[in-house]
């Protein structure tokens, strides 16, 4: 475990502190774009996430860019970008440019590229710990935003808040240069052609994951949506006062995010955990959609961050399983443009419901969305059958790789020349541990 946090800790601080500065200014933001020149309710709407729609445009280009020039200046590269537009909606004095510098700051579509990277890192057997590990410190930043967001921009302003993103994005950069690893050096054994995006889409389980995205940021920004609302309207509740739902919320929404990990990967239990959380999900939106009783609406609460989280550590893991190792960049690019597009539609989708159905058709919506998908994962087949064989250049035949391409049962093979591992995943329904290593076994 030790390991596994040195390699992965200081890419998750990366990502969270990324996602820190894109979460801190959601409490306040939108308020503050009506007040510049030029906002109206529209505008104010499209700065507050319109952010993922260029993020959603980005993560593939993105995440195929780091397969094929590196994980490291690819980050690079992200984090500039993202710098660039926190000082341009630092500086704006008028909505254009506010909603310009939100627009650069989701260009810098970095997310699959260090989830990728995290995936490079850690042995297939270690990858469900680093994703819990990257899952926690996202969780952490979310929250820790929504305490210090309106605190900031109370005792200074708005755009401290982008300040303050600018410098946490320059911290990411020093993070990536002086204690980021180096990935290690992985030989393939594919041609360009099945290198290509498209190759991404022919896999029906990654397919299946990326509509699973798409449902999972959809309902969470319905959730973000419908949540504060009724806490102003409903319950009459001032905004210092929603850590009441929130906080127990976010605690017991975490606390949940261990337990689906190791039932998720070590029990090979990932689709019962899915089809688990989805319940969870309709139950919650139930309550929230049809009490009356502040306590039954945070108990509805606290059961979305539940099942929204449980997710969490599954879901970067479950693709990466999937993907081969030369499509992990571009395969998660993809799942992250899903999860995007989900946001900004979920969004756009419940206020429109909102406005015509009032919560109650908001909930309903969900509640009938969420039994597809329950329907859409049951099809699943589960990640845990797609195991792992690491096998010693000391002991085996490095030559035989290429003789694995094709063979039945075999989802993906590649060499790890630096710790001199020839690492084999494969159908466990299909095939053996003990076969395989006595197919590479080398000669007497």
């Amino acid at each position: 475990m030790k390991t596994i946090m040195k390699k992965t800790l200081p890419l998750s601080m990366i990502i969270g502190l990324r996602f820190f500065g894109l979460f801190i200014v959601l409490s306040v933001l939108s308020q503050y774009a009506l007040e510049l020149p030029g906002g109206t309710p529209f505008l104010a709407g499209v700065a507050l996430g319109g952010y993922a729609l260029t993020q959603a445009f980005l993560q593939v280009p993105f995440g195929a860019m780091s397969d094929k020039f590196g994980r490291k200046k690819t980050i690079l590269v992200g984090l500039l970008i993202f710098a660039a537009g926190s000082v341009i909606a630092a500086l704006a004095d008028n909505v254009y440019w506010l909603l310009f510098g939100r627009f650069l700051q989701g260009a810098g579509a970095i997310g699959s590229v260090v989830t990728a990277m995290i995936a490079d890192q850690v042995r297939e057997d270690e990858r469900a710990h680093a994703m819990a590990v990257m899952g926690m410190v996202i969780a952490m930043s979310f929250a820790a935003s929504m305490i210090i967001g309106p605190l900031v921009a109370g005792v200074w302003s708005v755009s401290a808040l982008f300040w303050l993103t600018a410098i946490l994005s320059v911290t990411a950069l020093v993070i990536l240069f002086t204690a980021v690893p180096e990935p290690p050096q992985i030989v393939h054994h594919y041609s360009e052609d099945e290198a290509q995006i498209k190759h991404v889409f022919k896999d029906k389980e990654l397919v299946r994951m990326y509509i699973t995205f798409l449902f999972h940021s959809s309902t969470m920004a319905i959730a973000f949506f419908l949540i504060p609302i009724i806490m102003k309207q409903q319950f009459e509740m001032s905004t210092m006062e929603f850590w009441k739902v929130y906080l127990p919320a976010v605690i017991f929404g975490i606390l949940a995010m261990g337990p689906a990990a190791v039932f998720g990967e070590k029990y090979a239990k990932g689709k019962q955990i899915f089809l688990i959380s989805i319940g969870f999900i309709i139950a919650a939106f139930a309550l929230m959609g049809f009490t009356t009783s502040f306590w039954a609406f945070t108990v509805g609460a606290v059961f979305f961050f539940i099942g929204f989280n449980m997710f969490e550590p599954l879901l970067q893991s479950f693709v990466s399983k999937f993907a081969k190792v030369h499509q992990k960049g571009a395969a998660l690019g993809v799942a992250n443009t899903f999860a995007y597009v989900g946001i900004f539609v979920g969004g756009a989708l419940g206020g429109a419901l909102y406005q015509h159905y009032s919560k109650e058709g908001v909930a309903l919506f969900v509640m009938g969305a969420s039994v597809l998908w329950f329907l859409w994962i049951l099809g699943m087949r589960n990640p845990g059958l797609r195991a792992t064989v690491f096998l010693d250049f000391d002991a085996y035949d490095k030559a035989k790789v290429p003789s694995l391409k094709g063979m039945e049962g075999i989802s993906d093979f590649y060499v790890n020349e630096t710790e001199s591992l020839i690492i084999i995943k494969y159908d466990a329904e299909l095939l053996t541990e003990e076969g395989l290593k006595t197919l590479m076994l080398k000669a007497a």
